[in-house]
């Protein structure tokens, strides 16, 4: 056990899998109790046992981001049983891609639902159970929040409100002590790319676009939210902070 997150209290989304699972893992290893909110109660609720078996302290709870009375019921609970919040990590997120033309309107709202409005429901019912010394609130955003990638308009636009909520977040909640950060990922090896890595061409040309070579692993983002949810970030608030492997920075090939 570790101690950078010792004594605080982590509520976090869509942390049943992928980026979510990896970041509740190091919270907990770092002193933190999470609590795992996830739309799969299930694999929440292994995944906190899991976390108890060796060692740590954590609860789960079913929760659909996208329904206010789900998120309300969740925090309740969760404060409940720990007491005043210390770090959000509103992770919960959907992709389905389409260009504009053949985004039907109901997918085109579950995505903005689960990726915005899923942040904004938990946020406005997390921070009033803030600590009073404050605390970290971290939004997973996406490298295609600040740069364009073809054929996911709208998952690229949710992930770019939640870098502009984030900043005026950061403004509204500083006078509390309550800082408000993005991670953008990159392309990270989770079920959310499953289509592409079940195909080793597709696979090469993607890593291919990374120029350390690589794709991102959970733990590579997780590292990064732990250092935005950390005392270690204490004067960085309104932040987008990416995580790509050097994707966003350009494009390497030769021209």
């Amino acid at each position: 056990m570790h101690n950078r997150l010792a004594g605080k209290f982590a509520i976090l989304t869509g942390a049943a899998s992928g980026i979510g699972a990896a970041t509740a893992r190091l919270f907990a290893q770092e002193g933190a109790s999470v609590a795992i909110l996830d739309i799969d109660g299930y694999a929440a609720q292994q995944l906190a046992g899991e976390i108890r078996a060796s060692g740590g302290e954590a609860a789960a709870w079913h929760c659909d981001v996208a329904n206010a009375d789900h998120v309300n019921a969740a925090v309740a609970a969760s404060v409940e049983r720990y007491g005043a919040i210390h770090v959000l990590f509103n992770n919960a997120g959907i992709a389905l891609r389409a260009p504009v033309t053949e985004q039907d309107e109901e997918s085109w709202d579950r995505v903005l639902d689960t990726n915005v409005k899923g942040a904004y429901l938990c946020s406005r019912a997390a921070i009033p159970h803030f600590a009073p010394q404050g605390g970290s609130v971290v939004h997973t955003s996406s490298v295609t929040g600040i740069t364009g990638v073809r054929g996911r308009a709208a998952y690229s636009s949710a992930k770019a409100a939640l870098v502009g909520l984030a900043r005026n977040m950061a403004l509204d909640y500083a006078h509390r002590n309550i800082r408000v950060n993005c991670v953008c990922p990159g392309f990270v090896r989770t079920q959310f790319i499953g289509g592409i890595l079940s195909d080793a061409e597709r696979t090469r040309r993607l890593t291919a676009l990374h120029p350390l070579g690589r794709l991102g692993e959970p733990e590579d983002i997780a590292s990064a939210v732990l250092f935005l949810a950390s005392d270690e970030s204490s004067w960085i608030t309104g932040h987008a902070l990416v995580v790509d492997g050097g994707f966003s920075a350009g494009h390497a090939g030769e021209i």
